[in-house]
């Protein structure tokens, strides 16, 4: 799915800009090292994060064909398909959001340790997107729980009402995804710059 790329491109990037910020040492540089300074501790968060995240990959990735199927069951007035679908959709993305919170937990224990200034704008960036990936996902169940439990093709004007709501809760969910994947691209912007900045000392 290409709404999971965001998370992709946090795996890659957090890991690298985390040992960039941990190796230098100079002024100017990407990290101002002290005793105290804890990015190794926050970089283990991250990984630990991007575990949690690597599993709502793999549930989603295993299951990116439900939009499609749940829109052709709707097309052809298909309730006893629809309902089932829908069913499976809202305890895929039940699994994938306990997945999430505990990922953005973990992002937020990270921002508080005492690391490298850009480290901690990256991380707060990337704990943006996630939460409004939570957002968008939950309107995406809600428009399943909609179609689940209201869905009856044969009572005209309940059909068109749960269609309406399906068709809302997708168009916020298409809405809130784009808003993530703006934060998480100027997060690997400001990744970018920052390792560029270090190599170039």
């Amino acid at each position: 799915m290409k709404y999971l790329r965001p998370i992709c491109l946090f795996i890659v990037f957090a890991t690298i800009f985390a040992a960039g910020c941990k190796s230098s040492g100079g002024s100017g540089g990407l990290g101002i090292l002290s005793p105290s300074d804890e990015t190794a501790e926050a970089a283990n968060l991250v990984a630990e994060a991007n575990k949690d995240l690597t599993k709502i990959k793999v549930l989603y990735d295993q299951n990116e064909n439900k939009r499609e199927e749940l829109k052709t069951a709707m097309e052809k007035n298909d309730a006893v398909a629809a309902k089932k679908i829908a069913d499976e959709v809202v305890y895929l993305i039940n699994d994938g959001s306990a997945f999430a919170d505990s990922a953005v937990e973990k992002v937020q224990k990270a921002q508080e340790m005492q690391i490298n200034p850009d480290y901690r704008e990256y991380l707060r960036l990337k704990e943006e997107s996630l939460k409004r990936q939570i957002a968008a996902f939950e309107e995406y169940r809600q428009a399943a729980r909609t179609l689940r439990d209201n869905y009856d093709p044969k009572n005209v004007a309940m059909r068109d009402k749960v269609k309406a709501d399906f068709k809302s809760h997708s168009d916020n969910y298409r809405k809130i995804m784009e808003e993530a994947r703006d934060y998480s691209s100027r997060a690997n912007e400001l990744a970018k710059e920052a390792m560029q900045r270090q190599q170039s000392q």
